[in-house]
């Protein structure tokens, strides 16, 4: 058994990770089980620029504000502010402290200079402007889609002013009031002026679907793409402060599947411009439904991979990451009848496998889901094996 497991396993390179799958994908997901981590976040470094070196591939997203990101991708590919300001300024989550990412921003902006904007590789967030505690006001974003229309089409086909938005969105703490995620009655999304909003941003995302021809001649393809992001963000987050003021039983799993559903339309973007490299936690880019427990409320919804694997089919893939310990956060080495103990039993420190032919390879062994000790782990399903593309596998995770 050890030696059928062993003959899987292959260095984590690009060639490696490409011998796995029938074809290039357009997207190639790697996950994560847990965030923070610089030594994942060097592993999917190094990938990115053999994926880019040898494979050909032009951008990266990461779970990270969708329109923050645009900060980001403006520095990368012209020069745009500095790389403190980017840190500061470009990333959502506290992402922007981490040493590894700064670094990706750095390799990414020096490859590109000097390079004709054919040849430039792009940066973009792909989650929603959401936190664990709320959603951001859909001021930016709303208003930065009507002021891209406002000032390319005829005035009389906009279905209102900047002055109407600006009275219907009244001060942005009304949206961020972080009391609204436990209690809908804080919430204004279901209010007079919210309801309003929902029907002035469709008509405006519509407007702009209409008049692709010429935005797209008058301005750029870039520009219309970044109106593009700015429509799918406002409507996205009208439609999520919505049931954030819903009292059905319903709210927790219709939020938890809006957050994964404006990911994966902001992946199938990104996915339109050619092949990329994608990197988040395991459980928004695997295919199988996510789960997850509030409490005593069970919830369970499709992930943003799932969704996107469901429109893509092959031009997407999965790399679920594994991890032996994180003995800093009190992951100790994982005992030997679990999946993770069966790869710590491997000698190298870390390694792609072939998913489909290690499960195989394990035939009627059922290995026992493992338990973590710290719940900012997420231990790999093995019941979930055969639905991914590959697995990564890291043995030691040291402190950052």
């Amino acid at each position: 058994m050890a030696t059928d497991i062993k003959d899987t396993a292959h260095a984590v390179e690009a060639a490696a990770v490409m011998k796995l799958l029938p074809a290039r994908p357009r997207l190639l997901a790697l996950g994560e089980p847990t965030h923070g981590e610089d030594t994942l976040l060097d592993l999917r470094n190094e990938l990115f620029r053999q994926l880019v070196e040898q494979e050909g591939y032009r951008a990266i997203a990461i779970e990270s504000d969708c329109v923050m990101g645009l900060v980001v991708d403006d520095y990368v590919t012209s020069g745009t502010g500095t790389l403190d300001e980017v840190m500061e300024h470009g990333f959502s989550h506290d992402w922007g402290t981490s040493a590894a990412n700064r670094e990706l921003v750095r390799w990414i902006r020096t490859y590109n200079k000097g390079r004709p904007a054919s040849e430039r590789l792009r940066f973009a967030g792909f989650d929603g402007p959401l936190e664990i505690t709320g959603a951001a006001s859909p001021r930016q974003a709303l208003t930065a889609l009507h002021g891209y229309l406002a000032a390319r089409v005829d005035a009389d086909l906009l279905p209102c002013t900047t002055e109407a938005l600006d009275r219907l969105l009244g001060a942005d703490d009304r949206w961020t009031n972080p009391a609204a995620m436990m209690d809908p009655a804080q919430s204004v999304g279901q209010s007079a002026e919210a309801r309003e909003l929902r029907l002035l941003a469709d008509d405006l995302v519509a407007l702009l679907d209409e008049r692709t021809p010429h935005l797209i001649t008058a301005t750029s393809r870039d520009d219309w793409d970044r109106a593009r992001l700015y429509g799918r963000t406002a409507t996205g987050l009208l439609r999520y402060h919505f049931w954030m003021a819903d009292t059905s039983p319903g709210r927790m799993t219709r939020l938890v599947g809006l957050r994964d559903q404006m990911m994966a339309d902001n992946l199938l973007a990104v996915a339109g411009r050619g092949p990329a490299l994608v990197h988040a936690h395991n459980g928004h880019l695997q295919r199988n439904k996510s789960t997850m427990r509030m409490g005593d409320l069970p919830l369970e919804w499709w992930s943003a991979g799932a969704i996107v694997s469901a429109h893509l089919g092959e031009e997407y893939a999965f790399l679920a990451t594994a991890l032996g310990t994180i003995r800093h956060q009190g992951v100790d080495t994982p005992p030997p009848d679990t999946f993770e103990g069966l790869l710590y039993a491997l000698p190298e420190d870390r390694y792609v496998m072939d998913a489909p032919r290690l499960a195989t390879a394990l035939g009627d062994t059922r290995p026992v889901p493992r338990v973590s000790p710290w719940f900012g782990y997420s231990p790999l399903d093995p019941a979930h094996l055969a639905a991914h593309d590959g697995i990564v596998f890291v043995k030691d995770v040291p402190r950052s």
